[in-house]
């Protein structure tokens, strides 16, 4: 099952938003992801284990008060950090966590593609 976390208030949310998925870790997943709002979203994600992120994060975490993070199961497209959530619309503004099975995912990609938008991961 996939794990969903989300940190709003005073202090650095990076930190804030690992405890959290640290505490989902016994759910099992393929990859995680976090994204913290500082003006811009920053967004690190990894394949593999929960430590593979927090690995990257020690050479540099995004700083900002607010974020949201996920573990992920690769319900649609491999598991690679291409892959892993969160993702960003195409303007880089907004951040979103998909989760669970889209059934209809096939047809939406078909509809999106039909209007000349082009994907970043094999989830999108």
């Amino acid at each position: 099952m996939c794990g969903i976390v989300g940190y709003v208030g005073p202090r650095e949310a990076a930190p804030i938003l690992m405890e959290g998925l640290r505490r989902m870790e016994y759910r099992g997943y393929d990859s995680a992801g976090i994204a913290v709002l500082n003006g811009d979203i920053e967004i690190r994600k990894a394949a593999g284990k929960l430590s593979v992120l927090a690995d990257e994060l020690r050479s540099g975490a995004p700083h900002g008060t607010v974020g949201i993070g996920h573990t992920r199961w690769a319900t649609h497209g491999a598991p690679t950090t291409l892959n892993a959530h969160p993702h960003t619309d195409r303007s880089g503004r907004i951040a979103r966590l998909p989760n669970g099975i889209s059934e209809n995912a096939p047809a939406i990609r078909t509809a999106r593609a039909s209007r000349g938008q082009t994907f970043t991961s094999e989830t999108d």
